[in-house]
C-alpha cells in the first residue's frame, strides 16, 4: 500500500483565507504534523491524531511525517502561508532526496496558500505590482553576507523586495542593518509597507518611508514590503492610503 503525504498550506490566518483544496486535505489525512500554533489552527477532527513540534524542527517534522506516509498511511504537514515560500515544502523535499527510495514512491502532494506577502500587499494596495523578490532576514540557514549580497542586488535592480522574517530574539539587529543597506540604493522616501498578523487576531498595517522605517516595530508575525523608486503613496482623506508599484516603467538608457 502506497502512502500518501500532503503539505498544505494554511494561508496567514483566518478560514477565509484556507483554499478548498487545503481544507479537503486535511479532512482527509489520518494524522497530522506541524508546528504547534499552526496545528492549533486546525480543527480538532475524531480519529485523527496530531504531532507538534517547535519551529526549528523543520527536517526532523519531515522525516517523522515522511516515515509514518511510509507506512501506508495518508498524511498532512501543515505550514503557514504558502508550503514552498519559506516553509514545509522545501524541507520534505530535501528529506525525500536523501532518504530511502521508498519514499520517493510516496504520493507527494503540495497544497499551495495565501503566502504573508500576499496578504500584506492587499491589505496595503498594491506593492507588488511590478517585479519583486522575497528575500529572508534570517541568517540561521545561510549566511549574512549572502542575504547582505542580495538585497544590494535586489534594491539596485529596482525590484520591490519582501522582508520575511525580519526580527527574533535570537536576532535583533538584522532589520535595522538590512535598511541601512537598502537606504544606499534608495531614497528616504521610499514606501515601507509593516504588516502584522494579518488575517489573525490584532492585525495591524503600517505605512512609512524607508528613512523612518527604523522607528516601527516587528517581530516574526511581520512582513514588511519596501518599495522600489516607482512605489507610490496615494493618500485618501479619511481612509487608509493605498501603496502601489505602477506596472510600467521608464525605459533605463544604457
Amino acid at each position: 500500500m502506497t502512502g500518501r503525504l500532503a503539505v498544505v498550506g494554511l494561508g496567514p490566518g483566518d478560514d477565509r483565507y484556507l483554499t478548498r483544496e487545503a481544507s479537503d486535505a486535511l479532512l482527509a489525512a489520518e494524522a497530522l504534523y506541524g508546528y504547534e500554533p499552526y496545528l492549533d489552527r486546525v480543527p480538532v477532527r475524531p480519529g485523527q491524531t496530531r504531532h507538534g513540534s517547535d519551529n526549528r524542527e523543520e527536517g526532523a517534522r519531515a522525516e517523522a511525517a515522511l516515515r509514518h506516509a511510509a507506512q501506508g498511511a495518508s498524511v498532512a504537514v501543515v505550514s503557514g502561508g504558502d508550503p514552498g515560500v519559506f516553509a514545509m515544502a522545501a524541507s520534505v523535499c530535501e528529506a525525500i532526496e536523501t532518504a530511502p527510495e521508498a519514499w520517493r514512491a510516496l504520493d507527494i502532494v503540495i497544497v499551495p496558500g495565501i503566502t504573508a506577502m500576499l496578504a500584506v500587499a492587499a491589505r496595503a494596495g498594491a506593492p507588488l505590482g511590478h517585479d519583486f523578490c522575497a528575500v529572508s532576514l534570517s541568517d540561521n540557514l545561510k549566511p549574512w553576507e549572502l542575504i547582505e549580497r542580495r538585497l544590494n542586488a535586489a534594491a539596485s535592480a529596482g525590484f520591490v523586495i519582501a522582508l520575511y522574517n525580519p526580527v527574533s530574539r535570537a536576532r535583533p539587529w538584522q532589520l535595522a542593518k538590512a535598511f541601512a543597506l537598502l537606504g544606499q540604493h534608495l531614497p528616504n522616501a521610499t514606501p515601507v509597507v509593516f504588516g502584522r498578523a494579518v488575517g489573525r487576531n490584532g492585525e495591524s498595517v503600517a505605512v512609512t518611508s524607508l528613512a523612518a522605517a527604523g522607528d516601527v516595530a516587528a517581530d516574526m508575525a511581520t512582513l514588511i514590503i519596501v518599495g522600489s523608486r516607482e512605489t507610490k503613496v496615494i493618500a485618501r482623506p479619511g481612509r487608509s492610503a493605498l501603496v502601489y508599484t505602477p506596472r510600467a516603467v521608464e525605459k533605463v538608457s544604457a
